[in-house]
């Protein structure tokens, strides 16, 4: 097995020499690493096929290309970025420069999960090389194939002492637990976030953790429910339903439930066909595990549409529950698979005092065409990131950023998010030695006092 405990002497020893810091070294990593994969596209994407059957077409839209279009921002930018940046500088630190400067926390550990596991590896770790880090990833060993893409192309052309790969299940995380990180990043479920946050806490070791959970999605009686539907389906039936941010139930008005099932129905055939199975453009879950866990959830309520299963190929069709409560297991935890259940209401102070009453979600959808409508929603609920008459968009964005709140997780990332949460933001007072206010020494006279009173006044 690996000795963890040595790469992280590795890197910290690189680290502390200076190594990182140069502009010219980040840009060098990060040229060097976009040649790199724009060599390798094809096998990229042939390993996410073999992981989760992704098409070509999802596997760049939802991962390849996000991942290129990040290093570009990156590269483009990072310069900019590094600058120190001059704040006001108060009367009492006078004479003075004051000034913000972002430094690299040091040896980073990037732990990612197995859904999108190209992205969530890539994007954050683009972030760690920008800001100056070392990186330590730990991909997920459920997606192997990626995972086994990522160890060849980032071990034969980066050295360990900046970047090493760490391969393995619970034990693997356990041991990388164990050790003093400068930062760590982690996407994943939200029983996993606390172990590592437990972790983290032992060497006070800050930490973004990007989570999940239930997140709704509100249809009220004024929206276009045949875009509304397409939409819906989009967002929730990519990766199979297997998206941190996927619409996870759907809140519908009851005046226009039944008709907006029925566009709902019009587009999953439209999209996959009649039978999604023979669909090249339909993934599958990852595993048998993750099968058994969402089979279960189909004996809640009344399958509207879909239901179908093969185990053999880990195969569950499309699927919408109706007749749905709070109360049914299928409401209980974040779903993570094709099945979208449909609750309704009346009143949109019902559907806000409902979801206010449980944890935090990673994002939330509306659709309206009523502006009040729509600010109430906005105002009166908290998520980690929001859509109006969209889903799931707002990830791919350079210039949002993207992260949790509450139990959804925490800190943000992507475009300049990212070289922020990997960088110390450090403050910096900046004096010579040409002039000296006596004011502040002692001995202490009711004159100075008066002056002090008219400086902080």
């Amino acid at each position: 097995m690996i000795d963890i405990k040595n790469i992280v002497t590795i890197q910290r020893n690189f680290f502390l020499k200076g190594n990182t810091l140069s502009v010219d070294f980040r840009l060098t990593q990060l040229n060097k690493l976009k040649l790199i994969l724009k060599n390798n596209e094809s096998m990229i994407l042939d390993a996410l096929h073999n992981d989760l059957r992704k098409s070509n077409f999802e596997g760049y839209e939802t991962e390849f290309g996000i991942v290129l279009e990040e290093l570009n921002y990156t590269i483009k930018h990072l310069k900019t970025w590094m600058q120190a940046t001059k704040v006001k500088t108060q009367m009492a630190q006078f004479p003075a420069k004051c000034f913000t400067y972002p430094e690299p926390y040091g040896v980073t550990l990037i732990i990612s999960p197995w859904n999108y596991p190209f992205q969530l590896s890539m994007a954050p770790l683009i972030g760690a090389i920008a800001a100056g880090n070392t990186v330590v990833l730990k991909p997920s060993n459920k997606s192997s194939n990626t995972s086994k893409v990522l160890t060849k192309l980032l071990e034969e052309n980066f050295p360990k002492e900046l970047i090493s790969v760490v391969n393995g299940g619970r034990a693997a995380n356990t041991s990388l637990l164990e050790q003093k990180f400068d930062y760590i990043f982690f996407t994943g479920s939200v029983p996993v976030g606390k172990i590592v946050m437990e972790a983290a806490s032992k060497n006070l070791t800050p930490v973004t953790l990007e989570l999940g959970g239930k997140s709704p999605c509100i249809v009220d009686e004024t929206a276009d429910l045949k875009l509304t539907a397409k939409r819906i389906v989009w967002g929730k039936f990519l990766n199979a339903g297997q998206t941190c941010v996927a619409p996870d139930y759907l809140y519908v008005h009851k005046s226009v439930k039944d008709e907006l099932i029925k566009h709902l129905k019009r587009y999953i055939i439209k999209f996959y066909g009649k039978n999604p199975k023979e669909s090249n453009d339909y993934p599958r879950i990852i595993d048998g595990k993750a099968f058994e866990r969402l089979i279960d959830y189909l004996n809640c309520g009344k399958i509207a549409i879909g239901g179908d299963i093969d185990q053999d190929e880990l195969y569950i069709e499309p699927t919408i529950l109706d007749n749905i409560t709070f109360e049914d297991k299928v409401m209980k935890d974040e779903i993570f698979g094709p099945i979208l259940p449909v609750l309704e209401f009346e009143s949109l102070n019902e559907v806000i005092a409902t979801i206010n009453e449980r944890p935090k979600p990673l994002a939330l959808y509306f659709f309206s065409s009523d502006e009040k409508n729509i600010s109430r929603i906005l105002q009166r609920t908290t998520s980690g990131g929001a859509c109006i008459n969209e889903t799931i968009i707002h990830v791919a964005s350079l210039y949002l950023p993207f992260g949790g709140v509450g139990e959804s997780g925490m800190g943000k990332y992507h475009g300049a998010s990212s070289f922020e949460t990997f960088s110390h933001i450090k403050s910096v007072v900046k004096k010579d030695f040409s002039m000296d206010v006596p004011l502040r020494y002692p001995p202490f006279s009711s004159s100075k006092l008066s002056k002090l009173k008219k400086i902080f006044k």
